[in-house]
């Protein structure tokens, strides 16, 4: 199977099943003297982690992530990072009635028909619950950008649930509300009411889909490349690769197929810095494909989740008949609140590989100071350090 691996220089590789014995992924690319810190990354995976909320999966897993390599004393060491989550409450049981007999709307069918065999287990590789590697990458994106030399801050919070749809709000109050609410709302009076539409469409035995805005600020100008590397079409793919996602957006989005062109078109002038800058910022921060350093910012739209104990039908291969079906377990309602730790993952990993590519963070170490061995973050010598002079390894000379 290949696409299982995201990024040019920064480069993510993920395993794992949903209900095998674990998740994991590997992170290269990440430059040296990076103080990395797993209490961080944990922070990002337990806001999507299921079991949060009566609006989210009670499958419970504390998803703790283990860093298995890439670091030495608590800073990374320019050599790929190991990082393993395991799966603590997998119960495969309840997938067994649709082995040969796919769930609708499921990869059930398409990967027994791509590979002529799959692992079953709460939708195998398919199953959203593999983005939970990409969360702990992108928690090692996030540590490199904020230990750089640049002010990247990257928030995402749900604009919509179901008709539920939140006012705009600005980048500061999706900061301070966001994380206050069960749904991620930056707009406190919306977000109870998607909760209520949430709770009743699972009391329902149903779900609903919605949506989730993002912006990225302190992205420097000049990143990105035309056409296939442009910021568009690599976030097009980060987004997309999103399970459930149906739409992405980037400035004005939708709105952009009823202005003219005088309307969309933003006039030049010059900043308090005498630069270049545009009027306005309907483009999301983005122009030919490469950033302005005006804020980028979008949306994702997630359908509704198709795992939901209403009866559907569907097909035995294997027998031949045709079966109803009731999709027992446990699933979330709606996908927008534990995604946004996922799409602002992405960002981060998306945005870090660009600044890797255009220069501005050094691949091989943060500090970018190429040739230099003698660092504040190299380890020392237990050798030179006459308190530990009990635990010193014998050299040749001491025989």
């Amino acid at each position: 199977m290949n696409g299982n691996e995201f990024g040019r220089l920064f480069r993510m590789t993920t395993y794992g099943e949903s209900h095998g014995d674990a998740m994991g992924c590997t992170v290269s690319g990440i430059p040296a003297g990076v103080e990395l810190s797993e209490e961080e990354i944990q922070k990002d995976l337990d806001r999507r982690k299921p079991g949060q909320s009566m609006i989210t999966t009670s499958r419970g897993e504390p998803d703790k992530v283990s860093i298995q390599s890439g670091i030495q004393d608590g800073y990374t060491t320019g050599t790929p990072i190991g990082m393993v989550i395991q799966n603590k409450d997998a119960r495969s049981g309840k997938y067994e009635p649709f082995i040969t007999a796919p769930r609708p709307s499921h990869g059930d069918y398409t990967y027994s028909a791509k590979f002529g065999t799959r692992n079953w287990g709460g939708g195998g590789r398919s199953s959203a619950r593999e983005t939970v590697n990409w969360v702990a990458a992108g928690g090692v994106a996030k540590q490199v950008l904020e230990q750089s030399d640049y002010d990247v801050t990257i928030k995402a919070h749900v604009c919509q649930i179901g008709d539920v749809e939140a006012d705009d709000v600005t980048f500061e109050e999706m900061l301070e509300h966001s994380e206050e609410n069960e749904v991620r709302c930056g707009d406190p009076e919306a977000a109870e009411e998607m909760r209520e539409l949430a709770d009743k469409y699972q009391k329902e035995g149903d779900s609903i889909g919605g949506a989730i805005y993002f912006e990225c600020r302190g992205v420097p100008r000049g990143l990105g490349a035309p056409r296939f590397d442009s910021i568009p079409s690599r976030l097009g793919q980060a987004m997309y690769s999103i399970p459930a996602v149906t739409d992405f957006e980037l400035g004005i989005g939708r709105e952009a197929r009823t202005a003219t062109g005088s309307e969309y078109t933003e006039d030049w002038e010059f900043s308090a810095d005498g630069d270049p800058v545009p009027v306005g910022n309907d483009h999301g921060g983005l122009q030919g494909g490469i950033t302005t350093g005006d804020p980028i910012y979008g949306e994702v739209t997630w359908h509704a989740p198709v795992s939901f104990p209403k009866t559907q039908k569907t097909v035995d291969w294997e027998t031949g008949e045709e079966k109803e079906i009731t999709v027992t377990g446990r699933h979330d309602p709606v996908l927008p609140p534990r995604a946004v730790p996922v799409v602002e993952a992405m960002l981060a990993c998306t945005i870090l590989d660009f600044m890797l590519l255009g220069g501005r963070i050094n691949p091989d170490r943060l500090d970018d100071r190429p040739g230099e061995y003698d660092t504040d973050y190299h380890p020392s010598s237990p050798q030179n350090d006459p308190e530990d002079a009990d635990t010193h390894a014998k050299t040749i000379d001491d025989d």
